[in-house]
């Protein structure tokens, strides 16, 4: 399989030794949540092997793990790397339960061979098996989401270090998924630049409103944000069962009076609500309402909650949206309890030190995390100059897979 793991044959350990092809392009033996550590023994035991390296970490792997993951020409594509291997047709997963499937096992320091019954020979690199013990999370390569504290300011990055070879396009990603908000600043005042920086991160996030959108005020708008009007902070889409996740907006005009860009992290804003007043935060968690988007040739709704939760309790994904909030339609003996829930979060959000507010300069481009970051703006008046800005949606998946594949 020598072209399945071209970045990991190009390396080798400081014991001038070219890692075992696992079919993985993250780093398994090299940097990068990777380890040098050596693997120091392995002993048999019941329909298992258990692994121990030299900085103390040992591991049980079942048999049937170990047979189900080898990386062989046979068992992985040698060119996509995705497993081929059937468990269902393999007779010899039946004898795993009598502790017969395994013939033979070797190793040293750096690799383990493991011999079956049928004659097939699996071999692993230590340093990947190091990485996936089982019962250990596997390493994460990207940042953990952070809440804002009071007076955040959020991360620039150059459009020249963006674009460059350097690791300005890295730290640009990182403080998005960390932040959920960053700044690119000194960019060309071109229109489609916001589609060019997208495109190079991934395909562009389609709604109804296109593929990338002009925010500017026009006649007969179907959405407040192609007015002239203060908006209010807001999550965006939020009546779509997948609301975009990334959003970016580039300034190529802003000369108008007003206008100046606001923003919230929704995160932080509900863990504070949940100290304050957590009869609020499970109301606000627990109900859901209807969000609604209608004009002529759409009508798109939904029913979700205000605060998402994910499976440890933690804020997964806010919707605010006061324009397209629908007809609240609960019982009536939880109406005004909601209404008392949704006030309470909007009042944390006005709070002046949960905010970052900024004039967007032509050249700028802000990204922030849409189902975490809300946003909005101040009025401005379109008759003391222009603004113009573009904006486009990234899907998360999209962000997290560059990033990693910037790491390798």
């Amino acid at each position: 399989m020598s072209s399945a793991n071209a970045f990991n044959d190009a390396l080798t350990d400081h014991h001038g030794e070219t890692p075992i092809d696992m079919a993985e392009l993250r780093r398994y033996r090299q940097g990068n949540g990777a380890t040098d550590a050596a693997l120091e023994s392995a002993v048999q035991e019941v329909r298992r092997l258990t692994l121990a390296w030299s900085d103390g970490r040992t591991g049980q792997f079942p048999l049937m793990w170990l047979r189900d993951h080898c990386a062989c020409d046979q068992c992985r594509h040698p060119l996509t790397r995705e497993r081929l291997y059937k468990l269902l047709d393999d007779p010899l997963w039946e004898r795993f339960a009598t502790d017969e499937a395994l013939a033979a096992f070797e190793f040293d320091d750096r690799s383990l061979t493991l011999t079956w019954q049928d004659g097939h020979v699996s071999r692993f690199d230590a340093g990947w098996l190091h990485q996936r013990c089982p019962g250990h999370e596997l390493t994460t390569l990207l940042p953990t989401a952070t809440p804002w504290v009071e007076a955040f300011t959020p991360a620039h990055v150059s459009h020249a270090d963006f674009v460059g070879n350097g690791d300005g396009r890295s730290r640009w990603a990182s403080a998005l998924l960390r932040d959920g908000l960053v700044m690119l600043d000194q960019g060309p005042c071109e229109l489609e630049e916001v589609s060019r920086i997208a495109e190079s991160i991934g395909p562009m996030r389609s709604t109804n409103f296109g593929g990338r959108f002009d925010v500017r005020s026009v006649p007969n708008p179907n959405n407040a944000a192609y007015t002239a009007i203060g908006l209010e902070l807001h999550t965006d889409l939020p009546n779509w069962r997948q609301p975009p996740d990334i959003q970016l907006l580039y300034c190529l005009e802003n000369d108008a009076e007003g206008g100046e860009s606001s923003f919230a992290d929704g995160f932080a804003v509900a863990e504070i609500l949940r100290e304050e007043n957590p009869e609020a935060f499970r109301v606000l968690s627990e109900t859901p309402i209807d969000f609604r988007f209608q004009d002529d040739g759409h009508d798109i709704a939904v029913r979700e909650p205000v605060i998402d939760l994910d499976g440890d309790g933690r804020p997964r994904e806010i919707r605010f949206n006061n324009w397209i909030r629908d007809t609240l339609s609960l019982p009536a003996d939880r109406i005004e309890a909601w209404y008392e829930a949704y006030r309470a979060f909007w009042q944390i959000l006005r709070r002046p030190e949960r905010r970052v507010e900024l004039t967007l300069e032509p050249g700028q481009m802000i990204a922030f995390d849409n189902r975490r970051v809300l946003h909005g703006r101040n009025a401005f008046d379109p008759n003391t100059g222009k603004r113009h800005l573009q904006g486009t949606y990234l899907d998360l998946d999209m962000l997290q897979s560059h990033l990693r594949v910037l790491s390798r």
